[in-house]
């Protein structure tokens, strides 16, 4: 079972003063971890294999020491980007601008619909601006149907990250035939597990190296 890790409610979060390695750390201080915010863009509930791979990713996170976050988007009433319910003290908007305001670093979670990412996703980044998502960095991961796997759908994520002034690391999960790349929670192939280990601790020390970056910069 991965570490921290709840079905339906998703990776615990880590708090502030957990253990953490020196990669997850802003500073000497063991009380000061990066904070990284987990957004899963499917509506498919708890049995989504796109929130299955986030929970596994948040939770090598947590192992790592992040303080982290786990915002299900099928589990938030947002309203639609630009509609008459798109107000500042929407609460389920509040909420999610709060939560990203607080973060440091991002995984954004989509399974791959025609070629590109969730809608779901697209109308919760749409109602996000560069005051919560610029100058940080995030990580993409995927999963389809298909043999092709999700990389037009990260690919797609980069150009959004980019207008919004973010920055994603190089590595990304990408996983194709997703019926058959887990075995319940865990993913079958160690391989695989093993990509996943290393997308995390490098989300986790480019987020401390851009964060640690901009305070000596400020």
């Amino acid at each position: 079972m991965p570490v921290g890790y709840n079905r339906r409610r998703g990776p615990a979060r880590g708090p502030a003063g957990c253990p953490a390695s020196p990669r997850c750390l802003l500073s000497n201080d063991s009380a000061d971890p990066v904070h990284i915010l987990g957004l899963c863009g499917s509506l498919r509930g708890p049995d989504s294999f796109t929130r299955r791979l986030l929970v596994l990713v948040m939770a090598e996170l947590d192992a790592l020491g992040a303080c982290t976050d786990f915002l299900d988007l099928s589990e938030i009433a947002l309203p639609m980007c630009k509609s008459t319910a798109d107000t500042d003290d929407h609460p389920g908007k509040r909420d999610l601008v709060a939560r990203a305001e607080r973060a440091q670093g991002f995984v954004l979670a989509t399974p791959e619909y025609h070629n590109s990412y969730s809608g779901v996703l697209k109308n919760a980044l749409d109602l996000l601006s560069s005051e919560q998502l610029g100058d940080k960095m995030f990580g993409l991961i995927g999963i389809a149907g298909g043999d092709m796997g999700a990389v037009n759908a990260l690919g797609h994520l980069r150009i959004v990250v980019r207008g919004v002034n973010g920055h994603v690391i190089p590595q990304q999960i990408s996983l194709p035939s997703v019926y058959r790349q887990f075995d319940g929670d865990r993913l079958a192939d160690e391989r695989t597990a093993g990509r996943v280990r290393d997308f995390a601790a490098a989300l986790a020390l480019h987020t401390r190296r851009l964060a640690a970056t901009l305070d000596d910069l400020a």
